[in-house]
Parts: C-alpha cells; structure tokens; sequence
C-alpha cells in the first residue's frame, strides 16, 4: 500500500488509525509505504511513531518536494507485494473502499481505479476535472469518469517497466490499457477534508492538457515515429516544390526576379526543414 503525503502531519495518524482495521481484515499482512514528499511539518516523524511498533509500516522521504507523480514512482520501486494499492493521505480516500478494490481485481482485472461518484471538492475544480476526464477518455480511448483519483489497485506486472514524471501518474489507466491489461472502475466514497488544504489547484491544469499531448503522441507514434515526421517533411518537400514553381513562373511569365520575391527563401527553408 502506497500513501504519498505532503505537509500531511495532522491527516496520519487519523488515516491509519481508519487504516488499521482494514489490513486486519486481509489474508496476508500488508507493507504499507509512506512517501514524505518533501513534507515541511512532522510528517514523516508522525509516520516514524507508527513505524515503531508496527514492521510492515515504512517510511520513504524525498529530499524536496517533487510531486505526486515522482512520490508514487518511489512507492512503486520500494513495494514488494505483487498487488498494489494507492491512496491519497489526506483523508479524503476511504480506506474502507480498499477491500472492494481488492475483490474487483479478483475478478480478473489489472487495474481498478476509483471513481468519486460524489465529490467532496469546490464545484470549479469539480467541473474542471470532469471536462479534462472527458476530454483523456476521448483521446486515449480508455473510458474512465475520475482520472484523478489516487485511490487505486494495480497488479504489479503491469506496472514493470514503467516510468512517470509530470503528472503522468494519473495517466497508468491507459499505460496499462496498451500493454494489453484489463481495466475498469469502482465508485468510491470521497470525504471532504478535515485537516490541512488542498496542495492541488487549477493550475496544474496546463501540466495535464501537456501530459494529455504527450500520451497522444506516444499512442499514435511511438512505434511509428516517421508516419508523423515523414508526413510533416513530405508536406514541406510538396510546399517548396510549389514555392519554386511560382517563382519560376513568376520569373519567366511576369518577368518578376527572383530577388524580388520570398519564394526563393521559403523554398531553401522548407527544404531545409
């Protein structure tokens, strides 16, 4: 179990006290990893207090503060277990929801994601999200309502070989989904919070619609990179070979020198291009 935290001290102990019971009720004992983001309060001593009278309790501390993405990346290369789940340590996932993610990934699944049918944010935030899952949804073809959601259950093959950065961790639904792994969601509970403030605002926005491109360009062109750099060169070639033409016709028929005209240097820059 995966919880990246930053500036989460007053969210620990709560979490894991409504953590608890729930790995008590699994078959086999549960590593559970913290990873301090570069925290600025006592979370990762909070996490220490745990970690001292409970073994599978771990804690992994980042010199700064480098992102959701890059902290769950953390998590992910120090888990030992071969299910992972991951969860958000500001109390708004429910922890409750996590043996339900399990018996779903039971079912033959790679990847369960959470979808907080009911979010507990403000309504622009809400309204941004919902347009930018639409919009991932269309343009990756993996159908999914809450990209956004941390709270998720991964099968770890599916996560070999795979490296993040950016805001690309909310993006493993559709990694997953190319290497041929079966993924669905699951309706969540989502809770306002009760300690701290939100570290996510619009302007990670513009980070995502970024990202949103990359994928694209992976998705259609990474086995196949000249089908976009030929097409756009041949399309160049096609734009000289006509810059030419006039100016030759130009020079010739309306007796227009080629000195006088850009022809000549948009046929060497395009070609060039």
């Amino acid at each position: 179990m995966i919880i990246p935290a930053f500036d989460e001290a007053e969210n620990i102990d709560p979490l894991f006290a409504q953590l608890e019971p729930v790995l008590q009720q699994l078959a086999s004992l549960a590593e559970v990893i913290f990873v301090d983001d570069g925290s600025r309060d006592d979370t990762a001593e909070r996490v220490r207090r745990l970690a001292a009278t409970r073994p599978h309790v771990k804690l992994i501390r980042l010199g700064r503060n480098f992102g959701q993405t890059a902290a769950l990346m953390a998590g992910f290369d120090h888990a030992s277990g071969e299910i992972i789940v991951a969860l958000d340590a500001d109390g708004q996932n429910d922890p409750a929801d996590i043996p339900r993610l399990l018996a779903k990934l039971g079912e033959g699944f790679d990847l369960v994601s959470g979808w907080r049918r009911v979010r507990r944010d403000p309504v622009v935030r809400v309204a941004a999200s919902r347009l930018a899952n639409i919009v991932i949804s269309r343009l990756s073809g993996v159908r999914l309502r809450d990209y956004g959601c941390t709270l998720k259950a991964y099968r770890r093959s599916m996560l070999k070989g795979v490296r993040l950065y950016g805001e690309l961790h909310r993006f493993i639904p559709i990694f997953t989904a190319w290497q041929g792994g079966r993924v669905t969601e699951l309706a969540v509970n989502h809770r306002p919070r009760s300690h701290g403030r939100s570290k996510y605002g619009l302007d990670r926005t513009l980070s995502v619609i970024l990202d949103l491109i990359l994928i694209r360009f992976l998705s259609l062109y990474v086995s196949k990179p000249l089908r976009l750099f030929g097409s756009l060169g041949m399309l160049m070639l096609l734009g000289a070979a006509l810059a030419g033409a006039y100016a030759i016709w130009l020079k010739f028929a309306e007796g227009v020198p080629f000195i006088s005209t850009p022809l000549p240097l948009l046929v060497v820059m395009l070609v060039t291009l």
